[in-house]
């Protein structure tokens, strides 16, 4: 198995992925990553305060590829990932070709359903007290 690395983008984000060795071109202005996953530091409040979760998301979910070309300018850093990360890192991206993200919805998987009278006035006036809200 290759090694997980983490790369820093100038932009901020941070990749975990692997780039395979077979791949490598030093003359290259691109370097080819494998099935590149997004590090999400998600906060969350505890009891002892807040806490940061991290989370890996599919970095190009609009994309089926699993190999993506960065310029190599983009990059701050490039660093061997932790063994925690590492074993997060194996676990999702096993999974990194089912995890394409849905971008058309059918419509007719929908149940439609009228609301009654009472229920559309509700929702007509908490609309429209938001709407005089934002108004001021």
């Amino acid at each position: 198995m290759e090694a997980i690395k983490i790369i820093k983008l100038i932009n901020g984000d941070d990749i975990v992925c692997t780039i395979p060795e077979r791949l490598l071109d030093e003359k290259s202005p691109l370097v080819k990553i494998d099935k590149p996953l997004q590090v999400k530091y998600i906060p969350a409040m505890e009891e002892v305060g807040l806490k940061d979760y991290v989370a890996l998301i599919k970095w190009t979910s609009y994309s089926d590829d699993t190999i993506i070309s960065i310029p190599k300018d983009k990059i701050m850093t490039i660093t061997s990932a932790g063994t925690a990360m590492t074993n997060s890192y194996v676990s999702v991206s096993s999974a990194y070709e089912k995890a394409t993200m849905v971008t058309e919805h059918n419509q007719d998987s929908y149940e439609r359903e009228e609301l009654d009278d009472d229920v559309s006035k509700k929702l007509n006036d908490i609309f429209d007290s938001l709407d005089d809200s934002t108004k001021h």
